[in-house]
C-alpha cells in the first residue's frame, strides 16, 4: 500500500489525485501530513501542492460532472468524516474510469456517499446562515462564534458578502480555531486561539460597545413576543434548531441560564 500524505487543503487533495495517476501508484490510502503512521507494510509518498496538477484534475472532473456534482464532491472533503479523501478517491475513479454520466449511479456506494455527505453538509451550512448571531465590539467589528458539526466556514463566506456588505465582520469556527474575516473589501482567512466561553458574559461584555446589551435585550423580547405558546411544539422546534446550537444564539441565551 501507498500512503499518499498532502498538506490537508483540498487541493492538496487534488494535487494527490494527479501524483496517483502521474506515478500510476497501488493500493494507495490519503492521509493529512500530521496524521501519518509509520508502517512496515506501506510505502510513503509525500504530496507538495501544485497548482498545475490540481487545476488539471478539477477541470477533467469538470467536463465528467454537473456543477451539483462537483458542489457535492468538495462538500464531502469538508465534511472531515474519517477516511473520507478515500471515499473520495473511489468516486473520483469512477468517474474518469466510465464514459457515461455516474454521478446519480447510487448502486456504486461511493457515489452514494458523496450524495448523502454532500447533503448532510449542506443542511448544516444553511443552518449557520440562519443561527449565526453577531456581537457589537467597541471597535465596530460585528463577530459571531459558532460550532457547526462540518467546516461550512468556506461555504458561507458568499451569503454573508452580500448580506452584510457595509459591515465589518468576523465569524469564528471555536472548534476548528479559524475564522473569515469581512474587511468591506475582501474576505480572507484568519487563525485565531484563545478560550471561549459564552456563558461567561461577564468577560465577553468588556470587548462589547456599549448598546449591545440593549440591543441583545430587545432581540429577545422581540423573540418572545412572537412565540405563540398554544403553538409551541418543542419536538418541531428542536428538528429545526437544534439545542447543540443553542450556546450561541442570543434569544436562547436566557434558556440555558435558567437551566443551569
Amino acid at each position: 500500500m501507498t500512503i499518499i500524505s498532502y498538506d490537508g487543503t483540498y487541493e492538496g487533495w487534488l494535487t494527490a489525485v494527479f501524483e496517483v495517476y502521474e506515478y500510476k501508484l497501488q493500493h494507495v490510502h490519503f492521509t493529512k501530513d500530521n496524521a501519518i503512521t509509520a508502517s512496515i507494510f506501506s510505502q510513503p509518498h509525500q504530496v507538495t501542492t501544485s497548482n498545475k496538477k490540481w487545476e488539471r484534475v478539477l477541470n477533467g472532473l469538470k467536463q465528467k460532472l454537473s456543477e451539483k456534482a462537483l458542489h457535492d464532491l468538495y462538500k464531502t472533503f469538508l465534511s472531515e468524516i474519517e477516511n473520507v479523501e478515500n471515499v473520495m478517491w473511489k468516486y473520483v475513479q469512477y468517474v474518469f474510469a466510465s464514459n457515461q454520466p455516474v454521478e446519480t449511479d447510487f448502486s456504486n456506494s461511493a457515489v452514494l456517499a458523496i450524495n448523502q455527505t454532500g447533503k448532510k453538509v449542506h443542511r448544516e451550512k444553511h443552518r449557520m446562515e440562519a443561527f449565526v448571531r453577531f456581537q457589537l465590539t467597541k471597535d465596530g467589528l460585528y463577530y459571531a462564534v459558532v460550532e457547526p458539526d462540518f467546516n461550512v466556514l468556506p461555504l458561507i463566506i458568499e451569503h454573508f458578502e452580500k448580506r452584510y456588505a457595509d459591515q465589518r465582520w468576523l465569524i469564528y469556527d471555536a472548534r476548528r480555531k479559524y475564522g473569515i474575516y469581512y474587511d468591506l473589501q475582501t474576505v480572507t482567512q484568519v487563525e485565531l486561539t484563545f478560550n471561549f466561553n459564552p456563558t461567561y458574559s461577564k468577560s465577553i461584555a468588556a470587548i462589547c460597545d456599549e448598546q449591545e446589551d440593549l440591543f441583545q435585550h430587545l432581540w429577545c423580547r422581540y423573540f418572545n413576543s412572537v412565540n405563540i405558546k398554544a403553538r409551541k411544539n418543542m419536538r418541531l422546534h428542536i428538528q429545526h434548531m437544534p439545542k447543540r446550537y443553542w450556546k450561541h444564539l442570543t434569544e436562547k441565551a436566557h434558556t440555558l441560564v435558567n437551566s443551569a
